[in-house]
């Protein structure tokens, strides 16, 4: 069997298994036909002859699309879109109307929501990062010397305690998968 013979051959296969893993990888499926291919032509001696020998074609062939299936999944999580304008969406200018005001009122509702849910964190991150965010703007030794902790672990125990705000306040948020999809 020629290589392009065998390229022909598995084409269908490989369309359909795409096409099945693509929606998960948040990709397109024939991006992820591509880089399969990609994958399977850059293997050096071996390319895409070594996918035909034997009864196990399909099964390597399929392993070959979830690992690409994967690789575009890490990919989507590192990767950042880019705006060439570089331009951000222009702000409404306030009117004598009220939207200031409007914007005021937000704002505060942002702020007491934030310090709701800073209150619900657990252990001593809600003195923390209270402190953190109080009007006075106290420094790191301040902070220190009214929690009773040392200065220097001031900074871990303040990013472990935004992780846990972060990722308590993804979860009461629904945001959108992958694809565009609600949860």
């Amino acid at each position: 069997m020629t290589p392009n013979d065998l390229l022909t051959s598995l084409r269908p296969l490989l369309a359909a298994e795409c096409a099945a893993e693509a929606p998960a990888a948040g990709v397109e499926a024939a991006d992820l036909e591509q880089g399969v291919w990609v994958r399977l032509l850059s293997e050096g001696r071996h390319g895409p002859s070594a996918i035909g020998r034997g009864r196990g074609a399909a099964a390597r062939l399929r392993a070959a699309v979830r690992a690409e299936a994967r690789a575009a999944r890490r990919r989507a999580r590192h990767e950042v879109p880019y705006d060439p304008t570089g331009v951000e969406p222009p702000q409404p200018a306030p009117s004598r109307d009220g939207s200031r005001v409007e914007q005021e009122v937000l704002a505060a509702e942002t702020g007491r929501e934030l310090r709701a849910a800073v209150r619900r964190l657990p252990g001593r991150c809600p003195r923390l990062l209270s402190a953190l965010l109080s009007g006075s703007d106290p420094t790191y030794r301040e902070i220190a010397g009214e929690l009773g902790i040392s200065q220097g672990s001031l900074g871990p125990v303040r990013s472990r305690c935004l992780g846990c705000l972060r990722r308590m306040l993804m979860a009461e948020v629904a945001a959108p998968e992958r694809g565009g999809k609600e949860r």
